[in-house]
């Protein structure tokens, strides 16, 4: 298969190409109370170790304020019935049961004051990373706000109202006729974004997570390889529990370069849920701050080889509100940029974060090597993946070979 007749221009060469985080502090509000798993303060503190890094703020490193998505942009991906419902529910005095038939008011995705408001803004700004990425005006983006998954076209699941990546994905292809590689590795399977293009040849799916024999959402097989036009274009990971760094790493890099190279994307869209931790209370992968370090910069080296480096990145779940999510998510950002920060944290930062937090927040920017015991599983989780990854590769190399490659 070939890409589409005019792809975008590549984005300038420099030295150091510029990356643009997608902040406001607006973006700190997307949350459900106080007893929710999904704590907005983790943004806020993340934002607040980047800059005590030093790490944004200059040219090469520039902060956009993110918007509101508009009606019509929800509507690229979502049913009308499912925005009606979110704008409903939002409103004072509203039947928050109402919105049940759209699994909003569930455990998951409660109705909070402004929920409208605040997912807006949070596809708001995935879609201003795609627009400058696809612009030309900044090699990559990251709002780490972003990466929510699991919405469905008329459905809210998973802490998720809106899913910002479908949106934006859509919005690349009907403005730049672009071909879009997915690439998710947080700890849960990303479906949502699955369902809305799972018959679409232009949009390449890989979601690496937990199984779903253990996990949310109870997706993510190897089976699972798309429908219709788009048969072959989904490909999943679904990783045995235990998987610690070298497991999940070598699936990453056996199989993001290879689909690829057989895809050709002119753009690649990267969700960073941190949710795999060993620290996070959610899951059980048992990976350390060097996953999303190393995952980062292997994708960024196949977007730089593959589509002119254009890299729009988001953030997902991530639960470890104070002890994982800004030291992961920093990692995230500094490797976006192509920077490598100090190990150790700013001595203000990490006394604020473990008085707000009453937690011992770890007083280095990465996991040392032997923080954590080994899993006592490790050499037969790491025998089940390898014989994950096969399975898929014996399921879509001949899907592979079908657009007209040779393995």
């Amino acid at each position: 298969m070939t890409g589409p007749a005019s792809s975008p221009a590549p984005p300038e060469r420099a030295a150091h190409p510029p990356t643009a985080l997608v902040w406001d502090d607006l973006l700190a509000t997307y949350g459900f109370g106080d007893s929710h798993p999904m704590n907005p303060r983790r943004l806020a503190v993340t934002l607040s170790l980047i800059r005590a890094l030093g790490l944004v703020g200059d040219a090469r490193r520039p902060i956009l304020a993110p918007r509101p998505a508009t009606t019509d942009e929800l509507l690229l991906v979502h049913s009308r019935e499912l925005v009606q419902a979110v704008e409903r529910v939002s409103r004072p005095g509203a039947d928050l049961t109402s919105g049940l038939p759209w699994g909003l008011g569930t455990e998951d995705t409660p109705i909070v004051e402004n929920m409208d408001a605040m997912a807006r803004q949070v596809v708001g700004g995935t879609l201003v990373a795609a627009q400058a990425v696809m612009e030309g005006r900044v090699r990559r983006a990251f709002n780490p706000a972003g990466g929510l998954h699991h919405a469905r076209r008329a459905e809210a699941a998973g802490f998720c109202v809106y899913n910002d990546l479908a949106v934006a994905i859509r919005w690349i292809q009907q403005h730049y006729g672009a071909r879009v590689m997915y690439v998710d590795y947080d700890a849960h399977h990303g479906d949502g974004v699955q369902q809305i293009f799972y018959s679409d040849p232009d949009v390449l799916t890989l979601s690496l997570h937990e199984s779903g024999t253990y996990l949310f959402p109870g997706t993510g097989y190897v089976d699972e390889l798309g429908d219709g036009d788009g048969y072959g274009y989904a490909a999943n990971v679904p990783l045995d529990a235990h998987t610690e760094d070298d497991s999940f790493l070598a699936a990453v890099r056996e199989l993001v370069p290879m689909l690829a190279h057989a895809f050709g994307p002119d753009v690649i869209v990267l969700q960073n849920g941190c949710d795999a931790h060993v620290l996070d209370p959610l899951t059980h992968l048992r990976a350390t701050t060097r996953l999303f370090e190393e995952t980062v910069r292997i994708v960024g080296d196949v977007a730089d080889a593959m589509c002119g480096g254009r890299l729009i990145a988001t953030g997902g779940g991530g639960y470890a509100a104070y002890t994982v999510v800004p030291r992961a998510w920093t990692l995230v950002w500094a490797t976006l940029c192509g920077d490598t920060p100090p190990d150790e944290l700013p001595q203000e930062w990490l006394q604020q974060a473990r008085l707000e937090s009453g937690e011992d927040v770890p007083a280095t920017l990465r996991d040392a090597p032997g923080a954590f015991p080994p899993s006592p599983r490790r050499a037969d989780v790491e025998l089940a993946n390898v014989r994950t990854v096969a399975s898929l590769k014996r399921k879509i190399l001949p899907l592979l070979t079908g657009w007209g490659l040779a393995f």
